[in-house]
């Protein structure tokens, strides 16, 4: 277990059982982390906080069925973790979704429609339910995970793409709250941080194993961006708010 930044740090994870949420939450519990994991398919948050804790010598990773799309929901989950560890100390949003068209004129609002409530609406619920929490702890982060397609949108991709840059521009207000909240506070700058990881896509071995013929170029790993997302505690405040810190190419 660590003893560096991350450890005894209470770290939310929302969307934690899918492959990214799988690889964070082991990479948190390894550091040292008490890992609360969160996501609407119970079999699957199950199987990820299971994973996390055995393979990681009996490591604390709890896991919740909480309903994202519920603002109090949200706020009793972030409340309720804060009640039985002391404090929070972190949100990474891993709550992902895509869906494309082959052209710009052959978009669906229905695409729309429900990347909104995936990418952006639990973006809001999250930020808005552990925003005075974080700013509490003397180590506060919301991650939130970004595509590259957020700066620089394709044709096919006008739903994704525009709801990505949505759920950043909400993240940065968040950062700007971190920001005055430090310099009111005394701190002169911001002792809590809203950070943004940019990624062009993300792989992990069933993809590979799916198509073992692909090259997934630029792509970044689950392992990689797990790595990534732990090392947000590592760097000051200061350094990481308001930031996009780019795992691929930057546009």
């Amino acid at each position: 277990m660590g003893n560096g930044a991350l450890s005894g740090a209470v770290i939310a994870v929302a969307g934690a059982g899918g492959p990214a949420g799988r690889a964070a939450l082991a990479r948190l519990a390894d550091a040292g982390a008490i890992v609360v994991g969160s996501d609407n398919d119970p079999e699957r948050l199950v199987e990820a906080v299971d994973r996390a804790r055995y393979g990681h010598g009996g490591a604390t990773v709890v896991g919740e069925t909480v309903d994202l799309l519920d603002l109090d929901t949200t706020r009793d989950w972030a409340a309720r973790i804060e009640k039985e560890f002391g404090r929070v100390d972190g949100l990474v949003h891993l709550v992902g979704g895509w869906r494309g068209s082959e052209t710009f004129t052959k978009t669906s609002l229905d695409d729309w429609d429900f990347l909104e409530l995936l990418l952006i609406r639990t973006v809001q619920h999250t930020t808005l339910a552990f925003h005075e929490a974080l700013q509490r702890s003397a180590r506060g982060r919301y991650v939130l995970i970004s595509a590259a397609g957020a700066s620089r949108p394709t044709a096919g991709n006008a739903a994704y793409a525009a709801a990505k840059a949505a759920a950043e521009a909400w993240t940065l207000a968040m950062a700007d709250y971190f920001r005055k909240a430090g310099k009111a506070e005394g701190a002169g700058g911001p002792t809590s941080a809203a950070a943004i990881l940019v990624v062009k896509a993300l792989v992990h071995d069933a993809m590979r194993a799916e198509r073992p013929n692909a090259k997934f170029a630029g792509f970044t790993d689950v392992e990689e961006l797990a790595e990534a997302i732990a090392g947000v505690w590592d760097k000051p405040a200061a350094e990481v708010n308001g930031h996009r810190l780019w795992l691929t190419e930057e546009p």
